[in-house]
């Protein structure tokens, strides 16, 4: 009966010993988690967030660069449109306003 006890014993001790290390990892991640906010893609996305006035917030979808009324924007936060990559949307040719239809 002692024999048996004991090969339950050691058989269950490397499963015990792994979650209670699991579950200590998860609890210093959730403890630190503040400090480890900027990361790689947040410290490129913040500098580029500094050094660039073109951008605008849209809730649901993010940073966008350019004008975002226009038609051929892009909706991205790294390129404004296909006709005008870099140049700025202001006096642009190839400008073309969303039309918004009215719904009466």
């Amino acid at each position: 009966m002692l024999v048996i006890v004991l090969i339950f014993v050691v058989g269950l001790t490397p499963a015990l010993v792994s979650a209670y290390l699991s579950v200590r990892a998860d609890r210093d991640e959730k403890c630190s988690n503040a400090s480890t906010m900027p990361t790689a893609f947040g410290q490129g996305m913040l500098k580029l967030l500094d050094g660039n006035s073109d951008m605008h917030y849209v809730d649901g979808m993010g940073y966008m660069l350019g004008d975002i009324t226009c038609d051929l924007n892009a909706r991205s936060p790294y390129l404004r449109c296909a006709m005008n990559p870099m140049g700025p949307c202001d006096g642009c040719s190839a400008y073309a306003p969303k039309v918004f239809d009215r719904q009466i």
